[in-house]
């Protein structure tokens, strides 16, 4: 893997976390304030399974 692929893939993450505040910022307020009342232990397991989905993912598509 090079420098390349992983600025790639940042710049990727940039886009589609982007997408949503663009398209329907009172929707992704309205979901920011969802999760601030969400429990610590709720948002960390939502972490690792974004973390694992990824990582899934990651594996697919580069085997």
């Amino acid at each position: 893997m090079e420098w390349k692929d992983l600025l790639a893939a940042l710049s990727l993450v940039f886009v589609i976390e982007g997408l949503l505040p663009f398209m329907a910022p009172d929707r992704y307020k309205e979901a920011m304030q969802q999760m601030s009342n969400l429990p610590e232990d709720a948002l960390r397991k939502i972490g690792i399974g974004s973390i694992f989905i990824g990582v899934v993912l990651l594996y697919l598509v580069r085997s």
